[in-house]
């Protein structure tokens, strides 16, 4: 069972990060106790947690702020997706452990979340597309890492560009040209395919 302060961790993480109207506001204690249903002690604790994690920006009197990320801050966050996701290309494919099953099962799947009303399905199967394959390099330090990347890219406001018809196409090509590339064994070919949908994907952030 989950104790208040993880209810309204997960709860701030999963929605309220996950909210494009939510970024650039101001967030009080007692307005998420009541939309949660808990005291304010575990909003306060959660709210500190992400606030560890740079996710949010506590201002005393005022509550918790939720700052857009700026152009270099996404410049730095795609350069880190790539540094991970191609390690993990180059070492799946090396050791022959690319979970091309796994990743084709979750790109069918998010090829069928296409859609506005299905936007926060796509993101998440986004997600799993690319965890799935960091995952499969076995270090845990750097998977643990690549997930706290994703609440950045929420905080980025990458939902909005993702209800964008046209971007979700673009993404379900990038990510077939990846996972053909990983069923080849060919590494060099991987990292290049990385690299294209992650600059298509900071082009699409920084314009939005």
């Amino acid at each position: 069972m989950q104790s208040g302060r993880e209810k309204a961790y997960a709860y701030l993480k999963d929605l309220i990060l996950t909210d494009p109207d939510t970024h650039n506001c101001f967030l009080s204690e007692q307005d998420l106790a009541d939309r949660v249903g808990i005291s304010r002690t575990p909003i306060r604790e959660a709210l500190l947690l992400l606030a560890a994690e740079d996710l949010v920006r506590l201002v005393p009197k005022r509550g918790a702020h939720i700052a857009p990320l700026t152009g270099r801050d996404i410049g730095e966050l795609m350069e880190m997706r790539g540094l991970i996701e191609r390690f993990a290309a180059e070492c799946t494919t090396a050791q022959g452990t690319a979970p091309v099953s796994e990743m084709a099962d979750i790109l069918a799947h998010q090829e069928a979340m296409r859609g506005e009303r299905s936007t926060k399905a796509f993101i998440a199967a986004d997600h799993r597309f690319h965890a799935t394959l960091v995952a499969a390099a076995g270090n845990t330090l750097m998977s643990r890492q690549y997930d706290a990347l994703r609440s950045r890219q929420v905080r980025a406001g990458i939902i909005a560009p993702y209800r964008s018809g046209k971007r979700q196409d673009e993404v379900i090509a990038e990510h077939r040209q990846i996972l053909d590339c990983l069923v080849a064994g060919d590494a060099a070919a991987a990292c290049t395919a990385i690299d294209h949908h992650i600059r298509a994907t900071q082009r699409v952030l920084l314009a939005a």
